[in-house]
């Protein structure tokens, strides 16, 4: 049985339901569930920036392309054709993901 979550539905100017507002446990229960939560700094990287999921990760978790290359066990030359690459292999994802201490999943937007 699922536990009831108590929220509040804003309403938009034509009356219609824009926005739901929800405890914010409520809120993180749910998505750690999922377990693929994107931080709005990272978004704001990728879309503003143009910058690729796991250059805009790195970027926000202070990383240097050395580090997540040493942390790969690969050169940082290659670790840069990796990152540049808007749609990397799964495997690569998986390395990259696990490298960064994130899921592979954040990877994916």
């Amino acid at each position: 049985m699922n536990k009831r979550i108590d929220f509040q539905t804003i309403l938009g100017a034509d009356g219609t339901p824009a926005f739901v507002v929800l405890p914010y446990d409520e809120f993180v229960r749910h998505f750690e569930a999922v377990g693929d939560l994107i931080p709005d700094a990272v978004a704001q990287l990728v879309f503003n920036e143009q910058m690729t999921g796991a250059k805009a990760w790195r970027t926000h978790l202070g990383l240097t392309q050395q580090v997540v290359a040493d942390r790969l066990g690969i050169t940082q030359g290659a670790y840069a054709q990796l990152e540049a690459s808007s749609r990397p292999r799964r495997s690569s994802r998986e390395r990259i993901a696990k490298a960064l201490g994130i899921r592979p999943g954040q990877l994916n937007f």
